[in-house]
């Protein structure tokens, strides 16, 4: 079966496979690892827009290294899970001074860099510089398990280890320089597009007749994993300070947490919590605005704004030593800001 499934998929690819997508039909690895980076826990109909504008700002890896932090989180605002965009711009750096520039060819010492996975490591090798390594992101795991009948918990290291082990067994052996970007593709488009989670494409996969899923009549059993994903939910009140010139405060959130390292209104536990924060000036001319649920992989975030009238020559409280400032409206745009913060500020309602 080995290199019959190999094979299989890379004659699938050429004529069934996607070929027009824009980080495809490189051997550039910046141009594959920012794909990589972009496309974790993000459709590609919303990375294409990311990818391009990033390219058209960073056309290099060094041009992203020498990068100030807080225009990548600008560009990057929108994307969620801003620690890919710090990562991403530790790893650019780290490319530059420690390997001349130039990504690392083997997967192993590509896992060295920050933000770079097992998986991610071996989609750049085996794209870019051909070497025979396997990844295993969801799209992998859901054929290679049904194909197997691989029915060990995923949710174990053991198990998800002991997979790795038959991905790499069933990769191509021969023409390695053209088969394994071919079948790294194929086995990610195959994945993406015919054996999807839910209602898979069985009669037209090319690897039909060798799913033991497909053969068992329950393809959708697999992959196994016992642990589900909790979601939590957040009540938030978020401080929408204006001054009258029509700059808004905004502070540098920590690093770690949710919206780290992004600019913010500051953000309460409550409302209680915000007025007391107020001066007292400012809550005589505060104006409640329409509550609204903001949805993220882990959680739902119920935000209720707050907006409050500054003076010009009025301070800001203190909060707890976290730095803030007053921008204007061409500031803040160039700010990395969270997406609900982002579309509050574009959508000024009336005073």
């Amino acid at each position: 079966m080995k290199q019959d499934f190999a094979a299989r998929l890379v004659a699938w690819q050429k004529t069934h496979g996607r070929n027009s997508l824009p980080w495809q039909n490189t051997r550039d690895p910046y141009r594959v690892w920012l794909s990589e980076i972009m496309l974790q826990q993000t459709q590609v109909t919303t990375v294409l827009g990311y990818y391009a504008r990033f390219l058209d700002r960073f056309p290099a890896v060094a041009d992203l290294a020498a990068a100030q932090p807080d225009d990548v989180l600008a560009l990057w605002s929108g994307l969620g899970y801003y620690s890919r965009a710090r990562n991403l711009h530790r790893c650019a750096q780290d490319v530059v001074a420690l390997h001349g520039g130039r990504f690392p060819q083997s997967a192993a010492v590509l896992q060295t860099l920050p933000g770079i996975g097992p998986s991610t490591a071996a989609a750049i090798a085996s794209f870019c510089f051909a070497e025979r390594v396997a990844i295993l992101d969801g799209n992998v795991k859901r054929v290679l398990t049904r194909v197997l009948a691989f029915a060990d918990d995923l949710a174990l290291g053991k198990n998800e280890k002991r997979l790795w082990v038959v991905a790499n067994n069933l990769l191509p052996r021969t023409n390695l320089p053209q088969n394994m970007p071919s079948y790294t593709q194929a086995v990610m488009d195959l994945g993406a597009t015919i054996c999807t989670s839910r209602k898979p494409q069985c009669l037209i996969c090319p690897v039909q007749d060798m799913c033991q899923g497909f053969v068992q009549g329950a393809p959708e059993t697999y992959p196994a994993k016992s642990k589900k994903l909790k979601r939590s939910v957040d009540h938030l009140s978020l401080l929408w300070a204006q001054r009258s010139d029509g700059a808004v405060w905004l502070q540098r959130r920590p690093a770690s947490g949710i919206w780290g390292g992004l600019y913010c209104m500051p953000v309460f536990d409550s409302e209680a919590a915000l007025l007391a924060f107020l001066p007292a000036r400012s809550r005589s001319r505060i104006q409640h605005l329409p509550p609204f649920k903001h949805v993220l992989t882990h959680k739902d975030m119920h935000l209720s704004p707050l907006l409050a009238g500054f003076s010009a020559s009025q301070k800001m409280p203190s909060s707890d030593g976290v730095m803030g400032n007053w921008f204007l409206s061409g500031e803040w745009q160039l700010l990395g800001l969270p997406a609900p913060v982002r579309k509050l500020l574009e959508n000024e309602p009336d005073h």
